[in-house]
């Protein structure tokens, strides 16, 4: 009956991951099956702390968090959870050593949304760093399955690949993220007179981190490359839209990729990974 806890519990992650991310479901369905409950079981996780803090207006979000925090920490220190998210969780956590200091940076990123509105550029990489780039490296933990040369190999990449993926993520979310929660990631950015040059430096960087992520994703384990390399050209692509945008007008609708589209970008990147052409 345990297994099929473990199992239920799985499966809940993966219902949350369909319902609130088609692109990333996508991404995970191309991962060799080995790896797909457990980024499953990471995307669930790191989905409902997000949601705590983004969602719950009429709660004590600090409560909740707390709360939150203390169960994860408890889940995994004892090998089980009612919390199927937690479980499934835990699991993944125990089962792969992924490091407690990358789930205390994880969740110290998500305190810094529930009061901080304006970042320095300390505060900045740090909150990169622990909402995003410490994702990656959770997921990296699962791809290596125990190299432990492989995984301080691809880390880098992975940090990269996360820190490009949150900051596309800022300017796609400028509407919400600034207009409806006053939060300013971007140091020294003003969205108010947000200027084609702030705009283009911006892009810049994110183009940089694409280019260090790439190595990395050239040396990913077979059964992880595709599943990645998607979610890379996915992202890369929702930069050229962004970047297609002026500055002035970033702000009135947050920017998407058609389903289709998304279809011909999994397609293309099929392609590439069928001919070794990654």
């Amino acid at each position: 009956m345990e297994e099929l806890y473990n199992k239920t519990s799985l499966r809940c992650s993966k219902l949350i991951t369909k319902s609130y991310s088609t692109s990333f479901s996508l991404g995970i369905k191309v991962l060799a099956k080995q790896y797909r409950m457990p980024v499953y079981a990471i995307y669930g996780f790191v989905r409902f702390a997000d949601e705590i803090v983004d969602t719950f207006h009429q709660h004590d979000k600090k409560a909740l968090l707390e709360r939150f925090k203390q169960d994860t920490y408890k889940a995994i220190e004892e090998k089980i959870s009612f919390n199927p998210v937690l479980h499934s969780f835990q699991m993944v956590v125990n089962k792969y050593h992924i490091e407690k200091p990358l789930i205390e940076a994880f969740l110290k990123s998500m305190e810094m949304d529930l009061d901080k509105q304006y970042y320095d550029q300390s505060g900045y990489e740090e909150y990169i760093y622990g909402s995003a780039e410490v994702v990656g490296l959770m997921c990296l933990r699962v791809f290596c399955e125990g190299n432990e040369l492989e995984y301080q190999k691809l880390k880098p990449s992975a940090c990269s690949l996360g820190a490009a993926f949150q900051k596309v993520n800022f300017l796609r979310d400028i509407k919400s993220d600034f207009k409806e929660r006053k939060r300013v990631y971007f140091p020294k950015v003003n969205f108010d007179a947000f200027t084609p040059t702030q705009k283009e430096e911006i892009e810049k960087s994110i183009h940089e981190d694409f280019k260090a992520a790439y190595e990395g994703i050239k040396l990913l384990p077979h059964g992880a490359r595709l599943g990645v390399y998607l979610a890379y050209t996915y992202y890369k692509k929702l930069l050229e839209k962004i970047q297609a945008i002026p500055s002035s007008k970033i702000q009135e609708e947050r920017i998407r990729i058609s389903d289709n589209h998304k279809l011909a970008l999994l397609f293309q990147s099929y392609l590439k990974h069928s001919f070794n052409a990654i």
